[in-house]
């Protein structure tokens, strides 16, 4: 399974995971990886994958930009992609580029304050390899004119339930099924709860949107697609475990009778 982290596994203020364990204990007990896909830096998502007991588990770092292997250190990984954004950005008009506030433009103390980590944790964030995330405040016209001029150097952008986070175009839908054919392609069960996950969601066997108050909502959605979607009704990781508890033992029980 692959699951999103803020807002989703983790609640969307203040990064605590303790609502999910019983649901995380039960995918443990039954051998079921759980992937864990983010727009965290491969820095801060490493301890938490050895938090959770998960380094046996590859995790899609920086919105899918990334790959963290299993039993990967974080400080092995080397990209150019990020030198490149950020020299695009630095070669962007000024009247647009004057609306984009990344992490690169900003200290890890405002990193902190806007998002909430504590500083040691803000440090980690800002440490990447692939993707920027930053805050618009321009309008939606200069942002679809900023987003074009992106286009042309082979940027594009992805809206979280924070942050518009620039990338050279993967996302965490590219990489679910190379990782799936490492488990023998199993049914997939997927959970997220922005814009951002939707790409990830709609490729997986079951996906899950798990209400988050705070996220932009979802749209461009068909019918059929939107059928798809089981939504739960709590938020963050006590969502999350409703979910899981609600899922797993109906494809468990329905293995049994196979």
């Amino acid at each position: 399974m692959f699951t999103d982290l803020d807002g989703t596994l983790l609640d969307h203020h203040s990064y605590d995971y303790s609502a999910a364990i019983p649901a995380l204990n039960l995918l443990k007990s039954l051998d079921i990886p759980v992937v864990l896909a983010s727009s965290k830096t491969a820095a801060e998502l490493a301890p938490l994958r050895a938090e959770l007991g998960l380094v046996a588990c590859p995790a899609i770092v920086e919105n899918g930009a990334g790959v963290l292997q299993p039993h990967e250190s974080a400080d092995t990984i080397q990209s150019e992609d990020y030198a490149y954004i950020r020299a695009t950005l630095d070669q962007s008009p000024v009247e647009l580029r004057q609306y984009f506030n990344g992490f690169g433009d900003i200290s890890d103390v405002e990193v902190a304050q806007i998002t909430g980590l504590p500083l040691a944790n803000a440090r980690l964030a800002r440490q990447r390899c692939f993707s920027e995330p930053g805050l618009w405040t321009g309008t939606n016209q200069q942002r679809e004119t900023f987003l074009a001029h992106l286009a042309d150097h082979d940027i594009s952008a992805r809206q979280g339930g924070r942050f518009l986070t620039l990338s050279r175009g993967k996302t965490k839908a590219d990489h679910l099924a190379s990782i799936c054919n490492r488990y023998g392609n199993p049914k997939v069960i997927a959970l997220g709860d922005a814009p951002n996950d939707l790409e990830m969601l709609l490729a997986a066997d079951i996906p899950v949107l798990i209400r988050n108050p705070d996220a932009a909502p979802l749209s461009g959605l068909t019918a059929p697609q939107n059928a798809r979607l089981m939504r739960s009704t709590l938020t963050g990781p006590a969502g999350w475990n409703e979910m899981i508890q609600k899922i797993v033992p109906t494809l468990t029980h329905s293995q049994e009778g196979d």
